[in-house]
């Protein structure tokens, strides 16, 4: 599926943002989800935050698909994940 980057407001992590699109006229909702894995601990080296990572995408639950890895902080990761279609 070909992607469309769209701007949304700041959201808090841990929520849903439901995007309505029309497709050919036909109106299909896609789901989204912003999840913050925090870097417990001090100073991870990068083979630990793998690790971390590695564990919690493999661990989510399966009705969602990961679609983006954002840029790390000293604290935490966002991950961004998709409802997958029914």
């Amino acid at each position: 599926m070909r992607e469309v980057v769209i701007l949304i407001p700041d959201t808090e992590a841990e929520q849903n943002v439901e995007i309505e699109v029309r497709i050919n006229g036909r109106k299909k909702t896609l789901q989204y989800r912003v999840e913050l894995v925090n870097w417990e601990g001090t100073a991870p080296t990068p083979n630990e935050r793998f690790t971390v990572l590695k564990h919690r995408i493999d661990a989510y639950d399966k009705n969602w698909e990961l679609v983006e890895i954002g840029a790390p902080d000293k604290e935490n990761i966002p991950l961004v994940f998709r409802k997958k279609g029914e």
